[in-house]
């Protein structure tokens, strides 16, 4: 009797037991849908909605343009970076209604006013009239799907390479590509690097947001290098080689990086990975 007792409380636990591991797992499954099997109403980022710079300028002195192409670089380094931000936050929101204002676009407006600064002190220091560029420090959001107007290269003026918009491949992102000649008046000495477009097949909803955030993280990398050639013309440093070397080389191994994430955040969802490999490579405009 005792005995049967026993297996009769073994059997009981056993099915707590197999009834635990059950929910257990079903949580885990929950929570890994959760996780990487985002809602298919995920809404495209908002991008940072700057006044351009390069087309209110008047005609830069010759002695100024070095520092004048160093300086839209860095503004359209600063965009860049703040849309790869926005596009994180659409994945991981944090903070409260305030924080895009706090944390994006306060910060944003004080760097804009030290960049803008500069530029009118290098017309200044040469002696040409000192521009008015106060009124262009502060920005606002786009709508989601709307690409950030930018400065670009002396005559490329590049619209965001790979963007949050819905652009020239619609995708999850991706203006992808050089819009020329939105903003063009300068001429300068720098050059800008040249990197493929990154071509998407249609972009699964659950991988959307990851998708945007990667593009937002190309088109950083893009503006940091152009950041870095136009110091190059202000200030020459380096061999034949320096910008291989310093320049496209570690712009490709970062870039591989990201387009590795862009595939794996496709296959995570079931959908077919696309084959990026041959994208990572730059050279130069």
């Amino acid at each position: 009797m005792a005995r049967g007792t026993r297996k009769t409380a073994v059997l009981k636990l056993g099915g707590v037991g197999a009834l635990a591991a059950l929910l257990f797992a079903g949580g885990l499954q929950l929570a890994s849908a959760g996780e990487n099997n985002r809602p298919a109403t995920t809404a495209a980022a908002q991008t940072v909605n700057c006044p351009t710079v390069r087309d209110k300028l008047p005609a830069v002195p010759a002695a100024a343009s070095a520092q004048v192409e160093r300086e839209l670089a860095n503004l359209d380094q600063e965009i860049a970076r703040q849309n790869e931000r926005l596009a994180r936050q659409a994945v991981r929101p944090e903070g409260g209604p305030a924080f895009i204002d706090n944390a994006i676009l306060g910060p944003l407006r004080s760097k804009r006013v030290a960049v803008l600064d500069r530029i009118e002190i290098a017309f200044n220091r040469i002696g040409a009239p000192r521009p008015d560029l106060d009124a262009l420090a502060a920005c606002s959001l786009n709508a989601p799907g709307v690409p950030s107007a930018v400065n670009g290269g002396a005559g490329q003026n590049a619209g965001g390479q790979n963007g949050n918009a819905g652009g020239q491949n619609g995708n999850a992102g991706g203006q992808n590509g050089n819009n020329g000649g939105q903003n063009g008046n300068a001429a300068g000495s720098a050059r800008t690097v040249d990197c493929p477009r990154v071509a998407l097949p249609a972009v699964p909803a659950a991988a959307a947001s990851q998708v945007q955030a990667e593009l937002a993280t190309l088109d950083k990398q893009i503006a940091e290098a152009n950041a870095r050639l136009a110091q190059l013309a202000v200030r020459p440093e380096g061999g034949p080689a320096f910008i291989d070397n310093a320049i496209l080389g570690p712009l490709r191994s970062k870039r591989v990086a990201a387009l590795d994430r862009i595939e794996i955040a496709f296959n995570r969802v079931g959908a077919q990975r696309p084959n990026l490999d041959a994208l990572a490579t730059c050279g130069l405009n």
